[in-house]
């Protein structure tokens, strides 16, 4: 195993503060690996990276749903209110409720959902992977499954599923788990998942998150602000640190932040796509994130120059 590499440096009035280390690895357009640093090959879980994959899989099982439900199904959103009504009308129209959903109750990720809600209590629809259960219960629904037990390994959603994500990435999957959210989670390496992003660039599950970035994730999330400043992208959050993303000539990125911190994920991922040959104007101004001393910028969170530097 690899160690990671320091890649982001946090610093304040000219002080580093701290230093994270993670993994990165770059491919082209062909597959090839163009760069790699830290541990690429090794499992790890991509958390809700997984996502587009495990839609792709509902698919090839028969599920039918329109771009738009397609995009929140393979969202981590904010739980803001058009995210939740999207999730209920998804719901009502297979006849299912709030209560069919099994991921558990949770507060909205969103800073200002969660505040909407404060007098509501944690729910399973604010959960932000409600989009995804119900897009699961959906596939059940309309292929004639069971949806009481939909969560199970060996349900046949979760079977096709489990088919998608491994042959989207290419191997074998490692190990298996429970997410967060509930559902099945699967270990692969980072090239794997890059590697799978690689080829979802020209899937249905890849065009609708290009067309409603919002649904995605929501306003101000490192997802939508992604896509938004770089037409064609695809890319998908993970928890503890995971990002992947995909263009739409088959070159895709995936990284790994090794104490899973949020806040390193958006510099790595810049760097990344620069060595991809994107640049613009609204992506270099997601290349670093603000430190406050009293409310007033006093550093940033910023890629360590030598960090992908082969």
């Amino acid at each position: 195993m690899t160690a990671p590499a320091p890649l982001v440096e946090v610093l304040r009035s000219g002080l580093r503060e701290s230093l994270h280390h993670g993994s990165v690895v770059v491919l082209g357009p062909d597959g090839g690996v163009r760069f790699a640093v830290g541990d690429t090959g090794s499992p790890m879980y991509p958390r809700s990276s997984l996502k587009p994959a495990q839609l792709a899989g509902m698919l090839d099982a028969g599920l039918e749903l329109p771009p738009i439900d397609l995009a929140l199904a393979a969202a981590s959103h904010s739980g803001e209110q058009e995210h939740l009504e999207r999730v209920r009308d998804l719901l009502d129209r297979h006849d299912l409720t709030e209560d069919d959903l099994r991921c558990p109750p949770d507060w909205p990720l969103g800073e200002a959902a969660r505040t909407a809600h404060a007098g509501t209590g944690m729910r399973r629809i604010t959960m932000n992977c409600s989009g995804k259960h119900a897009a699961m219960l959906a596939t059940c629904v309309q292929l004639g499954w069971s949806t009481a037990d939909y969560l199970a390994p060996e349900h046949p959603v979760q079977v096709a599923i489990r088919e998608a994500v491994g042959g989207l990435a290419g191997e074998a999957i490692a190990v298996s788990s429970v997410d967060g959210c509930g559902a099945p989670l699967h270990a692969l390496s980072l090239t794997g998942l890059a590697r799978m992003f690689g080829a979802l660039a020209d899937h249905p599950v890849a065009a609708a998150m290009r067309a409603h970035p919002w649904l995605v994730a929501g306003t101000g999330r490192a997802d939508t602000e992604l896509m938004r400043a770089v037409p064609g992208l695809v890319t998908k959050i993970g928890a503890e640190g995971v990002m992947a993303l995909g263009l739409p000539d088959g070159a895709a990125v995936a990284l790994k932040i090794a104490d899973g911190a949020d806040r390193a994920r958006l510099p790595v991922a810049v760097g990344a796509l620069r060595l991809l040959g994107v640049r613009s104007p609204a992506l270099d101004a997601l290349a670093e994130e603000p430190v406050l001393g009293g409310g007033a910028p006093v550093g940033a969170v910023r890629l360590l120059d030598d960090a992908l530097v082969g």
